[in-house]
């Protein structure tokens, strides 16, 4: 083996030696992209863990109908909030009701929307859920590049979904509280005993692009010519992206409330 070393020249040997080298490094790649742990080169999707504090059971969400203020009619408003309670529905630690009873509780108390906070709570109890979303859709382009925005507030009932609570909630108080804005962050309704979240997401953006690319890995098997672009090209696709991007927001907001000293 050692006459065969000093046999090779030394341009020829430093050429074998850059062989070898690239040979390895093309061998260490493959292992990661194709590691035996995943021979089908599979991925898991990106989720959400749900941040209420630790309780015998798992913290129950309801959706309501979000509001169409996007000015289209494009838009259809209960598809998307089915997209909303489909999207909480994969936060782990977390069940979310089916749209289907929310509306049917809605039917049976004659409650045509849910148009304050007081309603938001009664019909919370109703459906027996421990909160509930309520928003609406600020902004809906259906074309390629797409854009949807949402504004999405939780409410939970009295007692539920917080650290504690100092007082009983007004209801008379809430209704005369809730306004267009009640969704933003800055409304004096909130009080740290809710979280809420103002999005727009634009097919154009090129952070939204990265965030849409990133929720597709794990949800598709990669053989579609368009790749991850193939959710710009479906408005029914994006909406489940535009969805799932609102519901982890929020939850990340209820991190951050429950991590906040005081009430």
């Amino acid at each position: 083996m050692q006459a065969f070393h000093d046999s090779i020249a030394p341009c020829d040997r430093r050429h074998v030696l850059r062989l070898g080298a690239t040979l390895a490094l093309a061998a260490l790649a493959s292992g990661c992209q194709m590691g035996p742990s995943d021979p089908d080169g599979l991925s898991a999707p990106t989720t959400a863990r749900s941040p209420s504090p630790s309780h015998p059971t798992p913290a129950i969400w309801a959706i309501a109908p979000l509001r169409n203020e996007s000015g289209t009619s494009a838009c259809d408003p209960l598809a998307v909030t089915d997209k909303i309670a489909q999207a909480a529905a994969q936060v782990r630690g977390l069940r979310v009701l089916p749209l289907n009873r929310t509306l049917e509780a809605m039917r049976a108390a004659e409650m045509a929307d849910v148009a304050s906070p007081a309603d938001a709570v009664k019909l919370a109890g109703d459906v027996g859920a421990d909160g509930i979303i309520v928003g609406s859709i600020t902004a809906y382009d259906p074309y390629n590049p797409p854009t949807i925005g949402l504004n999405l507030i939780l409410i939970p009932r009295p007692g539920r979904l917080a650290k504690r609570d100092p007082k009983p909630m007004d209801h008379m108080e809430l209704r005369y509280q809730f306004r267009a804005d009640a969704v933003s962050p800055s409304s004096p309704w909130i009080g740290g005993v809710a979280s809420s979240i103002s999005i727009v997401l634009d097919g154009k953006n090129n952070q939204v692009l990265g965030d849409l690319r990133t929720y597709a890995m794990g949800r598709s098997e990669g053989r579609s010519a368009l790749g991850w672009r193939r959710f710009l090209a479906s408005i029914d696709l994006y909406s489940e992206f535009a969805a799932w991007h609102a519901v982890t927001a929020l939850v990340d907001e209820e991190w951050l409330r429950l991590a906040r000293p005081g009430p």
